[in-house]
């Protein structure tokens, strides 16, 4: 593949991911209000935020591999029409289960988006992929950003029932896609051929990739805490949609200057030093921002923002990293690192929602920044030759 046959596909595809993921990060700011417009509680608030994680997340390693077994493009815009077309109508629901049918079919739209486009993200990378995936996944972080501003937006001045006219940005780019992104049977490449069960089995087993993993959901951890938490949180202190949805917007958006940023930091410190920083730093962020919250509310916006940044720095490294160690599973191993881990998280999340509400919610969030510090011990490992 030459460089100028792949860099439309390159722009049209990151776009998409940049589409798509608006729409997953709608739900977080504007979440308090819904709860409070159909009456529930935060806890319960929590487990249906986290529904949207884990319909979003767990099923991707399935997804990747039939996207991978597959010469069609399918999974990337039926996925991106079903998020875009289910999860605007979520806030203009009248009653909790109408609400969460919306979160589950648009969920399971980005959980069929994500894998295949990673998977052809990659194959249209071309030399310097370390570069593009940092730049293909800093876009999906600024989607997941610009969503939240997006719907605090519309919740605070046309009303939550006015959130259904955004599915129209979704639509109208999965038609731009379907002309632009050439048809996989195009590509000239073999069909893998392999069963489910192997693949898991090989994936599972690499131990190198089980570190990676584990790093993948130690790091959603922080960002799904501050996302789901923190709304209700800055709710209680008087804050608007608008300005909770601003907060968020910002925090993802330096997250994803921090994930185009990666491969050169990456070459600055190395490699090792990139997980370290990013895994370790939160702690002390964290601390800093639960002592001053109240107090100097504007140092703490500040240091909650780097917070973001300092968390994605590591995405696009443990990406390149986990899938060049099993380059045939592209797509499942992409899967697993941006959508299995993702999902764990919110199985926890929806656990952490009452026990955030037991005992508070800086408390929480001190709690979840310590884990990422203590497990950096195992980054070493990662560099090891005789582990596989």
């Amino acid at each position: 593949m030459n460089k100028k046959s792949g860099h439309l596909p390159r722009i049209w595809l990151a776009g998409g991911h940049f589409v798509n993921d608006i729409y997953t990060g709608f739900l977080n700011p504007i979440m308090p209000f819904i709860a409070a417009k159909i009456g529930i509680s935060m806890a319960v608030a929590t487990v249906v935020l986290s529904m949207s994680h884990i319909f979003s997340s767990l099923l991707q390693p399935i997804f990747g591999f039939f996207a991978d077994n597959m010469l069609k493009r399918a999974f990337i815009f039926w996925g991106l029409l079903f998020t875009s077309c289910f999860i605007p109508f979520a806030p203009a629901s009248q009653t909790l289960p109408v609400m969460i049918v919306f979160i589950i079919l648009g969920s399971l739209g980005s959980s069929l988006f994500h894998p295949q486009a990673l998977g052809l993200a990659n194959k249209y990378a071309g030399s310097d992929r370390v570069k593009y995936m940092g730049i293909f996944l800093g876009m999906g972080t600024l989607g997941y950003s610009v969503g939240p501003l997006l719907s605090a937006y519309v919740a605070q001045f046309w009303g939550l029932n006015k959130m259904p006219v955004l599915s129209v940005i979704g639509f109208i780019w999965a038609c731009v896609m379907f002309r632009f992104v050439p048809k996989i049977s195009n590509l000239k490449i073999v069909k893998p051929h392999y069963e489910l069960k192997t693949a898991f089995k090989t994936i599972l087993g690499n131990r190198k990739l089980n570190i990676l993993n584990v790093i993948s959901m130690l790091k959603s951890l922080i960002s799904t805490s501050c996302f789901i938490l923190l709304p209700f949180l800055w709710k209680s202190m008087g804050y608007s949609p608008f300005f909770i949805g601003a907060a968020l917007f910002v925090f993802i958006f330096v997250g994803g200057i921090g994930s185009m940023l990666s491969n050169k930091f990456e070459k600055l410190v190395g490699t090792r030093n990139v997980f370290y920083f990013s895994m370790i730093s939160t702690l002390p962020l964290m601390f800093l921002f639960v002592l001053t919250y109240k107090v100097f509310p504007a140092f703490s916006f500040a240091v909650y923002f780097v917070m973001g940044f300092v968390t994605m720095l590591a995405v696009p490294v443990t990406m390149n990293m986990a899938q060049s160690i099993i380059p045939e599973y592209k797509s499942i191993i992409g899967g697993f690192i941006n959508g299995f881990s993702w999902g764990i998280v919110a199985l926890i999340m929806s656990l952490n929602g009452y026990v955030a509400q037991k005992f508070g919610i800086t408390n929480v969030l001190l709690g979840v920044s310590i884990i990422p510090a203590l497990f950096s011990v195992f980054v070493k490992y990662l560099f090891d030759e005789r582990l596989s």
